[in-house]
Formats: C-alpha cells, sequence, structure tokens
C-alpha cells in the first residue's frame, strides 16, 4: 500500500516503490543515494551531503503487503550544492535508523512531519 505525500504541489500514485524510483529516474532524479551516518552520499561521483546540502522535493511512503510494519520511505532529493537529483530509498517505522543526526531529523522531522497527519507524524 502506498500513502501519497505532497510537497511543493506535487501529487502522484504510485502502486510499488519500483514504480516510485522509476518514475523519478525518468524525471531526473538519477543519483542513486544512501544515507551514512551524518551524510547523503552519492558514491558514484564521492558526494558526501550534509543536511544544509539538499532539499527533500518530493516523497513517497509505502507499507509491505505482507506486513504493514515493513515501511519504506522513497525521496526525490535535490542538491543545488552538488547539482544533482537523486533518489534516496529509507526504511520507515520498525525498521528505520534511529540516528539523532540533522540528516535524520530533516528526513524525518523538518520537512517531513509538516506533511504527514495524525498518527503519521514521528515524534520528537
Amino acid at each position: 500500500m502506498v500513502i501519497v505525500i505532497t510537497i511543493n504541489n506535487i501529487m502522484k500514485n504510485y502502486e510499488t516503490l519500483v514504480d516510485a524510483t522509476n518514475d523519478l529516474y525518468k524525471r531526473g532524479y538519477t543519483a542513486n543515494l544512501s544515507l551514512e551516518g551524518d551524510t547523503i552520499d552519492d558514491k558514484e561521483q564521492g558526494i558526501h551531503m550534509g543536511a544544509d546540502d539538499f532539499e527533500i522535493d518530493e516523497f513517497y511512503r509505502f507499507e509491505g503487503q505482507s506486513n504493514p510494519s515493513d515501511m519504506s520511505i522513497v525521496y526525490g532529493i535535490s542538491s543545488v550544492k552538488y547539482k544533482l537529483k537523486g533518489v534516496l530509498v529509507n526504511a520507515y517505522g520498525m525498521y528505520a535508523d534511529d540516528s539523532s543526526s540533522a540528516i535524520a531529523a530533516k528526513l524525518h522531522h523538518n520537512q517531513v512531519s509538516t506533511n504527514l497527519h495524525g498518527s503519521d507524524r514521528p515524534t520528537s
């Protein structure tokens, strides 16, 4: 099941995580990003972004078909500083990284929490 979240008035509805990542790729989000502690990295280009180096353009939350606690978020991320757009897939809920870094705060609290409703909002 997908839960549609909008930022900047973008509204898409995807059935699967693969559909979301494929569409983001088609729309120019070509960097394969990973969360590495206090940075979001594009390992192919050797880029390590801190919390101030990127923006979350859009994101989509998915729940597993057989296990609703198996949740992931697909982020469309851009960086003016590094002139890149990429995709970050991160666990949400039970399997989420419990890091207290500025990156985790930005991903799970800053921009995300203002767009979630009720029980979907992360706690501080």
